[in-house]
């Protein structure tokens, strides 16, 4: 038993030793890429060129490849192919056992941002950012946090030999070191299939074999690296040869010496499923300024150019909105006293009734009667007529009014000195009078208090007892003169009887109730309709109405202005789009989608709209002042929903403006766009 056992472990031994002797059986690689029948055209006019013709590939991960051939033989063609920057005119191209066809635009940036990495024979790096920011921008369009993309970024800048060059320019490096940017820029988010064209083509036979043993090095570590070059000595490096001639594989062999080195490689496992962006809407508008910010920074006179007209535009709109709230303030505060909840009373059947002249019933009855009403604040009589004021040797002539002691409160009319007419004056028929600043300035010089002396009104003394405020005096009105109602009415005028009543309602009243309200009652009184009423509100509300009307006229001819700078923006930005093209397809092929493309240029545009805007809005401030240093009837008011507006304006001539150009620079085709100048 015991030599049975000996006898069988020494086979078992020998089986080994046997084994061990001869070569190592080579571990089957996994499929990713396969080609079947594919072909691709061009027309030019109405002729159709052939670039590639019935591509059958079957390329397995994790080894180099290289196609090579002679320039127009659809290496470039094929190489953009596989990379999902073009798609075949026929045939079928699958990735991991996934027909491409079966892919939108958005899914197909997803592969190359998560699949692939580019390595391009002119390196392809934006020249606007640092060596860093190249490197990090694959990883943007993945949604990952600039803290991890910065770290990952210097990480592979320093594995590449190039950690003492974070924040150079991309024309501060060697060529050689560009290659290696593009390099990182290739692996930032994995890169499990490197393709790279012509990745020694622009660079000295040293540099060119550094950036092969890299290559070379990435490969041992599981990427899969296809060469598209035309030099046999480059593709003697890959283990898989494949000839293209005339848009057809004429060749397709492997390198011995490069297949006996495989054996016993771990291979990346290169899966169509990672994780999912985030899809942070702030993340991704964040993102957007950033880049725009730093576009508009290169172009700095161009970018200031353009925001002019946007200037002028803000300015414009929110100067001519400042005046017209000025405006409308200052005609509140001048008649808005005079309008507010008041309804007149006046004799005749209208405006101009010749017979108003011989109707003599509104009298002092009424006004009692009106006062008993609930709605009733306070009211006035009111008769006027003109006539001469003396004061020592200076006369003027004013309007006379006969007022009631109600009349400061029904007109909301302030006193700058002294007091007003109150109820013992009026009981009396008090010979005392109260100036507005007009009738000062013409009788009394200087600085003299008015207030005691004594004017001749026609031929009745009246003692000065106050001086109204100039607020809420009409611009232009002739002076006036009030005196109590019943002295005005005896010893000025000869009659009981007014021109008119005041009624000043409770605020929140409906005065259109109120007015009918009156009209019954003095009909009742007086039997017969001799009088006609006027609601002041009305009037109120047709100047408003106007006011608002000319402000809006204004605003719309000052938009005009924002039009034209809207205008000049979209027609900046499709310039930009034009010479712009070779960097957008440079962000397609690191896995931008459409939509990004979109958001930048939208993004670019809102932001030029804005600081425009914000640059508009301290234009018109600043003409505020000189606006009140030329104007004083009233000043520019600026309000916050003027401001805001002007915002919401800026932003939305951005979003509208920059629609087109983003549309048109979301649209390109990315290998197209690659090859553009």
């Amino acid at each position: 038993m015991k030599a049975t056992k000996s006898s069988r472990r020494t086979a078992v031994a020998d089986r080994r030793s046997r084994r061990g002797a001869r070569e190592p059986r080579v571990r089957p690689l996994k499929p990713i890429l396969k080609l079947t029948q594919v072909c691709k055209s061009h027309w030019l006019g109405e002729r159709e060129v052939k670039v590639l013709r019935d591509i059958d590939l079957t390329l397995h991960a994790g080894v180099m490849v290289a196609i090579v051939g002679p320039s127009g033989s659809g290496k470039s063609t094929l190489m953009n192919i596989l990379g999902c920057l073009d798609q075949p005119s026929s045939g079928c191209y699958k990735l991991a056992g996934r027909d491409t066809r079966s892919l939108d635009s958005d899914q197909l940036a997803r592969l190359r941002r998560r699949l692939f990495g580019f390595v391009f024979q002119r390196y392809h790096l934006l020249p606007n950012l640092s060596v860093r920011g190249n490197v990090e921008m694959p990883a943007i369009y993945t949604g990952i946090s600039a803290e991890k993309r910065e770290a990952r970024a210097t990480e592979l800048l320093k594995r590449l030999g190039l950690g003492g060059h974070l924040d150079h320019l991309p024309n501060q490096l060697s060529g050689g070191q560009q290659q290696r940017v593009a390099i990182g820029r290739a692996i930032m988010n994995g890169g499990g299939v490197i393709l790279a064209d012509e990745p020694t083509g622009a660079l000295d036979s040293q540099t060119g074999q550094e950036t092969l043993q890299i290559l070379l090095e990435l490969q041992q570590q599981g990427h899969t690296v296809i060469l598209v070059t035309h030099d046999m000595e480059v593709a003697a490096c890959a283990e898989r040869i494949i000839e293209l001639k005339d848009g057809r594989v004429v060749a397709d062999r492997f390198n011995p010496r490069r297949t006996a080195t495989r054996s016993g490689r771990r291979v990346q496992r290169h899966r169509l499923k990672g994780r999912r962006a985030p899809s942070s809407l702030w993340q991704h508008v964040v993102e957007a300024f950033a880049m725009a910010r730093i576009s508009l920074a290169c172009h700095r006179m161009r970018t200031a150019l353009t925001m002019l007209g946007i200037v002028i535009g803000i300015a414009s709109v929110v100067a001519i909105m400042a005046v017209g709230e000025g405006s409308r303030r200052h005609m509140e505060e001048t008649i808005g006293a005079f309008t507010s909840n008041l309804i007149e009373i006046r004799r005749g059947g209208g405006w101009n009734d010749a017979g108003a002249t011989g109707i003599h019933t509104l009298l002092p009855g009424d006004i009692d009667a009106v006062l008993q009403q609930p709605y009733v604040d306070s009211t006035t009589p009111l008769t006027r007529s003109s006539f001469t004021v003396r004061h020592r040797d200076a006369d003027t002539n004013v309007a006379v009014s006969g007022v009631g002691d109600g009349y400061f409160r029904v007109r909301n009319v302030a006193l700058a000195a002294g007091r007003p007419l109150n109820a013992d004056d009026v009981h009396w028929q008090s010979q005392v009078a109260v100036i507005d600043p007009q009738t000062r300035r013409k009788l009394f010089l200087g600085t003299e208090n008015p207030i005691g002396k004594v004017i001749i009104v026609g031929n009745v003394p009246c003692t000065v007892v106050g001086v109204t405020s100039p607020a809420g005096q009409y611009a232009g009105a002739e002076p006036n003169v009030l005196i109590p109602y019943t002295t005005a009415g005896v010893r000025l005028f000869g009659r009981p009887y007014f021109d008119s009543i005041v009624v000043r309602l409770i605020a929140g009243r409906d005065s259109r109730l109120i007015e009918q309200g009156l009209s019954h009652l003095l009909m009742y009184k007086h039997g017969v309709k001799d009088f006609f009423t006027n609601n002041m509100d009305n009037l109120a509300k047709a100047y408003e109405s106007t006011t608002r009307s000319v402000s809006l006229m204004l605003s719309l001819v000052a938009s005009i202005a924002l039009l034209v700078g809207g205008v000049g923006v979209m027609n900046i930005m499709l310039v930009s789009v034009t010479e712009r093209t070779r960097e957008i397809g440079i962000r397609m092929a690191v896995g931008a989608r459409r939509s990004d493309i979109a958001k930048q240029f939208l993004a670019e545009a809102v932001a030029i709209c804005l600081i425009g805007g914000v640059l508009g809005i301290g234009l018109a401030l600043a003409a505020g002042p000189v606006f009140s240093a030329f104007v004083k009837e009233w000043r520019m008011v600026f309000t916050p929903t003027s401001i805001g507006l002007a915002f919401v304006c800026s932003t939305l001539v951005g979003l509208i403006f920059g629609l087109l150009p983003a549309r048109k620079g979301s649209q390109l085709n990315p290998s197209e766009a690659l090859t553009r100048e």
